[in-house]
């Protein structure tokens, strides 16, 4: 068959807060839609503990990340907590043309402008049950100073001032029937 008559991939744009749980139900996700292709997307952020380079981001320097701002190879990107995040825009653009479904796990500047750029795109929200609790999760994590925390708390609730823009909203309260309902939306969005 060959790709003109090939039905096009869905693009999924897929955020919430940071700490809300996106990577872990994303896991869940990844494993109930195994072709389900993640798009990787690049930073300037250090690693964490236990993410590889090309498998949960493309570790890059600001400089590599200004050269394809400058070159267009982004599809979006944002300014999150002093480091750069963007999609690479052709891995997306050519998995979606060979009917591939992508998903952008992306933060929440980023995914608000792929909507308004791709408004046929499936846009999904994860939201914590209150702030006091996403910050119990953050601090639990362990991986930030408190400062830093208070800073990403801050930026949570301007971030949740973006929900109503997403398709769906789903409230990360009991991880498992977050999970569920996030396949259902999937399983729903991909039969029409």
């Amino acid at each position: 068959m060959s790709n003109e008559n090939k039905k096009r991939g869905k693009l999924i744009v897929y955020t919430g807060c940071s700490g809300v749980g996106k990577g872990t139900i994303m896991e869940y996700l990844l494993k109930e839609f195994p072709e389900l292709q993640f798009s990787v997307s690049a930073t300037t952020r250090d690693p964490r503990p236990g993410e590889e380079h090309g498998v949960h981001y493309f570790f890059i320097t600001h400089d590599e990340f200004n050269r394809m701002i400058e070159n267009d190879e982004f599809l979006e990107h944002a300014v999150y907590c002093e480091n750069q995040y963007g999609t690479p825009r052709k891995i997306v653009e050519d998995k979606l043309s060979e009917g591939i479904n992508v998903i952008l796990e992306i933060e929440v500047v980023g995914g608000t402008n792929v909507i308004s750029r791709f408004p046929e795109c499936v846009s999904i929200f994860i939201l914590p049950p209150s702030i006091e609790e996403l910050g119990r999760r953050l601090r639990k994590r362990g991986t930030e100073e408190e400062e830093v925390i208070l800073k990403r708390l801050a930026q949570a609730e301007e971030e949740i001032k973006s929900a109503p823009l997403y398709k769906y909203q789903v409230i990360n309260d009991k991880l498992e029937v977050a999970v569920d309902e996030v396949i259902s939306i999937l399983h729903k969005e991909f039969s029409e």
